[in-house]
């Protein structure tokens, strides 16, 4: 039968609706088969690479961590929030990425679609469907690349999102089983409530809401399981209700922990920064961290 390609995209998008329980995203594959294409610069710790998105011509930038010494390595995947400038990039989490790097983690953290300069402001709403499918892909390609870091162990791999990181991460998790846990920070549970936060409304609001929450990480968060997730809330969050946040938990499935911090939107308090590094510990069997000798000692 030849279908048109409209009629076998609006087939695509009603599958999930059609099955007795939510079907695994079909909207973010894409040719395994191609190599990332790994590029870096510098043999040090802290490696500035780029890696093949969507397509060959697509590049991502991001920070590869590794540690010293033989695997097999934990590892990593962090995204990063849209929020201040300066962390409004693959450098929010870094800091914590060295961490971790001297008790044996390998981490990636990317630049999202985000990242770039005045882009909520100048983003279109007609773009924003494909633009999510595409940065999904790209997650997808980033756990590839992750993986193929020599020494890394396929089975203890740990996805880090904040904010939009938190939701994008939440549809690549699904359309992608290989991470054992997650931790998720300041996410919502639709994303429309965040695009339509802009100043000039769509042509066709009703069209355009109907359009994306098909994508709403309410929807497809119970699909991470069995890995297990941590979900990080802020009492003082101007863009998440409590409501919101209420909504991700319940349709988490379990293994599951949610924990409210006194802090805002921009997380990064000492309480929920110690839970996330705790977390990932036990759920990476993380050994201790090492000591640090008293002044004067060796």
């Amino acid at each position: 039968m030849n279908l048109a390609p409209s009629l076998r995209l609006l087939l695509a998008l009603a599958a999930p609706a059609l099955a007795a329980g939510p079907a695994r995203p079909t909207w973010f594959e894409y040719d395994r088969s191609a190599p990332p294409a790994l590029q870096g610069e510098g043999e040090v710790t802290v490696k500035a690479v780029s890696f093949a998105g969507r397509t060959a011509k697509d590049r991502v930038p991001a920070y590869l961590v590794e540690p010293k010494g033989p695997g097999p390595h934990p590892a990593v995947l962090y995204v990063h929030w849209l929020g201040e400038p300066e962390t409004t990039n693959k450098g929010q989490f870094l800091k914590e990425a060295v961490g971790l790097a001297r008790r044996g983690v390998v981490s990636l953290l990317v630049d999202a679609v985000w990242s770039q300069k005045s882009w909520f402001k100048v983003q279109r709403f007609e773009d924003d469907f494909e633009a999510s499918v595409k940065q999904v892909v790209e997650l997808r390609r980033a756990m590839d690349v992750l993986l193929s870091v020599p020494g890394v162990d396929p089975k203890r791999l740990a996805f880090v999102g904040h904010d939009f990181g938190a939701m994008y991460g939440i549809l690549a998790g699904a359309a992608d089983p290989r991470p054992k846990t997650y931790v998720l920070l300041a996410g919502t549970a639709t994303f429309h409530e965040w695009y339509l936060l802009r100043k000039q409304p769509p042509k066709d609001k009703a069209a355009y809401v109907k359009q994306m929450e098909q994508l709403d990480p309410v929807k497809w968060i119970g699909l991470l399981a069995p890995a297990s997730v941590l979900l990080q809330f802020a009492e003082k969050d101007e863009y998440v209700s409590k409501e919101k946040a209420q909504a991700l938990i319940d349709a988490a499935k379990a293994p599951k922990e949610s924990r409210f911090y006194v802090t805002d939107h921009g997380m990064g308090s000492a309480d929920d920064d110690a839970d996330r590094i705790q977390w990932l510990s036990r759920e990476l069997g993380l050994p201790e961290p090492a000591k640090e000798a008293p002044p004067g000692k060796p």
